[in-house]
Parts: structure tokens; sequence; C-alpha cells
């Protein structure tokens, strides 16, 4: 997660936001423990309340379990759950604006594709100067 936080939303979201990106790159997997309230408000410096208050809605959002004694644990089934709220809201609040851009642009589908495939052939991978 960013140690940097915004001044867009309040921190307890942005807390929630980060585990949510985390989950959906498989960095934190179902079934795995979040770290305790205690541990991500002493290493991001910030009240255990806004930690707890973070961790409250993936557990609303039943995304997140809570196991008496233990802590708390990513649901099964979370990830799933949260590619299809995350595609619908994508598709709602986003799309609409970038199809504009897009259509604004006078881009074609192609361009896009092409522009994405050189970006790609640009990028550097430090894998590949490694070896």
């Amino acid at each position: 997660m960013d140690r940097e936080w915004n001044d867009h939303q309040p921190i307890y979201r942005q807390l929630r936001d980060g585990v949510v990106a985390m989950i959906l790159d498989g960095v934190l997997k179902e079934g795995d423990p979040l770290p305790s309230v205690r541990t991500v408000a002493a290493e991001y410096r910030v009240n255990p309340l806004t930690v707890l208050k973070g961790y409250q809605e993936l557990v609303d959002e039943q995304l997140v379990e809570k196991r008496r004694g233990l802590g708390m644990f990513i649901k099964e089934g979370a990830r799933s759950l949260l590619l299809r709220g995350e595609r619908q809201k994508f598709l709602v609040e986003e799309w609409p604006r970038i199809r504009a851009t897009i259509q604004r642009l006078g881009l074609n589908p192609q361009e896009l594709l092409d522009s994405d495939a050189n970006a790609n052939r640009q990028s550097p991978n430090p894998e590949k100067e490694e070896r």
C-alpha cells in the first residue's frame, strides 16, 4: 500500500482501497490474514480507529471475515466479488468518459491496440537486462 495519503478521500477509505487493490492483484489471496490493526496503524502512522474503520468497510462488503481471537481474513470468493463490482463500476463511471475522449480524438480500436503494443515494446524490462 502507498504510504502517501491524498486529500481527495479519507484515509480509512484509502486503506480499504489499498487492501482491495492487493486482493485484485493477487498479493492477498482468499484465506490470507490481514495485518493486525496495530501493525498497520504503527507502520502507516495513523490512528488504530482509522485502520479499524477501513477494515470494517471490508467486513461490511463481505470481503473480509473476523475470526474471534485470530484476526481478520480474506473471505472465499472475495476476488470474484470484487472483480464483478469493479468491472461494473468501471463500465458505469469511467468507460463513458474514456469512450468520449476516444471519439473526440478520432481514435479507432486498431490505433489503440497498436499504441499499447508499441508502449510495451518500448518500456525497459529490467529482468532482460540482468540476464
